[in-house]
């Protein structure tokens, strides 16, 4: 045990761990550079070892390796206390209940209007708060700061204070041009993978797993544009200026310029989970939420299944 540990301490800890400064750290917290060193100083007594190598002159301070195992306990600390904020916060007295959902474009599009109406007309006097993300990382991280009470993320889900469910399988497909030959076919031959340029999400995890096994099938892709908005894939497409290697999902429906045609089955799906803080209290109307989105994803799976003509090549 640690006596005369504080939160205060650990609050320093993180914040010049990740300022890689006493004065901004202090700045960020509204604190004196002197207080931020007591505190901080309070703290590498009480642990017995330096947990911060002083640099010279403008050089960023750097965490010791001992400080780099606080700082990963301290994280997890922070976490419980901001789940515990956000429970009583919601439990509070004459507030209306209230679920705040993370979404990203895809999901935002095809997947949260059935939903959420869905969920309205099971618990019409929850309040849904839709908050939108543009990446994969911000979901997870505001459900960790106990800003979301769950979130629509990219799986696998990392070890950690996050639980996890998968609710969606989502296949890659190739969109081309409507009128192309291509757009004919029932499914992509991976040979033809090789010789296409490639428009993709290629930041994105999934993209990166469909990538590795397609070169360990002896498929190199050839970059052609990267974008990680479904609207710009589709209009490279239209311009002719190459095929788009996208997740079912970002595949407009209603869109006849361009063909998404399918890829073999047995090539790794991006996989569409709902995450939530394990730590945070089980309210009624998350759960309510998860289950019925689980129903919700996996009827559209089976929809979405049956549209598809493809099978393994």
């Amino acid at each position: 045990m640690w006596p005369g540990v504080e939160l205060r301490h650990l609050v320093a800890l993180k914040a010049v761990g990740e300022e890689g400064s006493f004065s901004r750290a202090a700045a960020r917290l509204g604190y004196t550079q002197s207080a931020i060193s007591q505190q901080i100083a309070a703290l590498e007594r009480a642990v017995g070892a330096t947990l911060f190598e002083r640099g010279q002159g403008r050089k960023a301070i750097e965490p010791t390796e001992v400080g780099e195992v606080v700082l990963r306990h301290a994280e997890a600390i922070m976490a419980r206390f901001r789940a515990a904020h956000a429970d009583v916060a919601a439990l509070a007295v004459g507030s209306p209940p209230r679920l705040r959902v993370g979404a990203y474009q895809s999901v935002g599009a095809r997947i949260v209007p059935g939903l959420v109406a869905g969920f309205r007309r099971r618990r019409p006097e929850v309040e849904i708060e839709l908050v939108e993300s543009t990446s994969d990382a911000e979901p997870l991280a505001l459900v960790e700061r106990a800003e979301l009470d769950v979130a629509f993320a990219i799986g696998p889900i990392a070890a950690g204070p996050l639980a996890s469910v998968g609710v969606m399988r989502d296949p890659y497909v190739l969109l081309v041009p409507g009128d192309s030959d291509l757009a004919r076919l029932e499914v992509v031959p991976l040979r033809e993978l090789a010789r296409t340029p490639v428009i993709g999400f290629w930041n994105c995890p999934s993209f990166h797993e469909l990538r590795g096994e397609l070169e360990r099938r002896g498929i190199e892709l050839k970059r052609a544009f990267a974008t990680s908005d479904n609207g710009t894939a589709r209009g490279l497409v239209e311009a002719g200026l190459g095929f788009a290697l996208v997740p079912r999902l970002c595949v407009d429906p209603d869109a006849t310029s361009v063909a998404a045609v399918p890829l073999p089955r047995d090539l790794p799906p991006r996989r569409i989970c709902l995450v939530w803080h394990a730590d945070r209290h089980r309210s009624e109307a998350r759960e309510v939420f998860i289950a019925l989105a689980r129903s919700f994803c996996s009827e559209l799976e089976q929809t979405l299944d049956r549209g598809a003509t493809g099978s393994p090549a």
